[in-house]
């Protein structure tokens, strides 16, 4: 790897185009100067991606040399509030900020039936329900119902016939994976909410990134699932507009599981919380967690940008089966 002895952690920032859709990635604000350069990972990800930094980055020309490109400050835009493309000076193409977390519009219609079916499908996995109660709840979602067999048919099921009935694509998928597609779907494009793919894209990169940081900390096969549970429940409060403890009543999940997510309490609780410091873009915080945590940053960054590879798979439909 390219990369100095002292490598700092980094993460990455999500940019929307001006529909709202992912469009590319920014290094973080907060990253420490020249140490900073690109390894492998993040070389192979801007071969997929479009990939920035900042100008004034002072490793700035390692991270072009390694295909990134310089961030068109004039033609970007922050916004950490409402996402309002109409307010939008013509010559903006990338939309950063947080503005994906600001609370949804008031759903109506179809829109508040199918999500709340979605969660209702979401509880049902999670509760290990009998097989017919999720194909009887299948049936009431036509949007739900067409993906999933869009799913199990797909060469990647590596299924040699075609599947037409929900119990089968259920049998197929098992319940690891539909648990984890269910989840996903949640946060999928929802008509009248301008934030759900970068919703998905965020709790995509999430959910990737700490099933491989509790593998990277010795933890095993179970524990890596309920950190990939933890990372998708995370912004289930943002999503529907509530407290997350309102939302995750009704679902049985692992004490672990809900330590982490609402005490950031536990093994899983100490991971959630150092993607989080990543996110905001306070290294000195990542950097004290990944020594407590016994993890070297090369470590981390190689994660960070195997989170962001699945994450694109994921946001662009290219994912196939949602496994790890």
């Amino acid at each position: 790897m390219s990369v100095l002895n002292d490598v700092p952690p980094v993460f990455l920032q999500l940019l929307a185009d001006r529909n709202g859709k992912p469009a590319g990635l920014v290094l973080g604000t907060g990253v420490t100067a020249a140490a900073a350069l690109p390894d492998d990972e993040m070389q192979a990800l801007a071969a997929q991606f479009p990939c920035y930094v900042r100008a004034s980055l002072e490793s700035a020309d390692a991270w072009l040399e390694a295909g990134w490109l310089v961030l068109p400050e004039e033609q970007t835009l922050r916004t950490d509030t409402v996402f309002d493309k109409a307010a939008m000076a013509p010559g903006i193409s990338l939309v950063e900020g947080d503005w994906p977390l600001a609370p949804p519009a008031k759903a109506v219609g179809a829109q508040a039936a199918s999500r709340a079916l979605a969660l209702q499908l979401v509880q049902l996995v999670t509760n290990d329900a009998d097989t017919h109660e999720i194909e009887a709840l299948l049936r009431r979602d036509p949007t739900l119902s067409y993906h999933l067999l869009k799913l199990v048919n797909s060469l990647g099921m590596g299924s040699s016939r075609r599947v037409s009935s929900f119990s089968q694509a259920i049998l197929i998928l098992g319940r690891q994976q539909l648990r984890r597609w269910l989840n996903l779907m949640l946060f999928s494009a929802r008509e009248g909410d301008i934030r759900s793919p970068m919703l998905l894209a965020r709790v995509a990169v999430r959910a990737q990134a700490l099933e491989l940081l509790a593998r990277e900390t010795g933890l095993g096969k179970a524990q890596q699932e309920q950190a990939f549970m933890t990372g998708m429940f995370s912004l289930l409060g943002v999503l529907f507009g509530m407290p997350l403890d309102e939302v995750l009543a009704p679902l049985t999940i692992s004490e672990a599981v809900q330590q982490a997510l609402l005490a950031k309490q536990g093994e899983l609780g100490e991971l959630l919380a150092l993607l989080e410091a990543g996110e905001r873009g306070d290294f000195a915080a990542v950097a004290g967690r990944l020594e407590a945590l016994q993890l070297e940053p090369s470590d981390f960054n190689r994660v960070v940008a195997e989170a962001h590879v699945w994450m694109i798979g994921v946001a662009t439909d290219k994912a196939g089966p949602p496994n790890a």
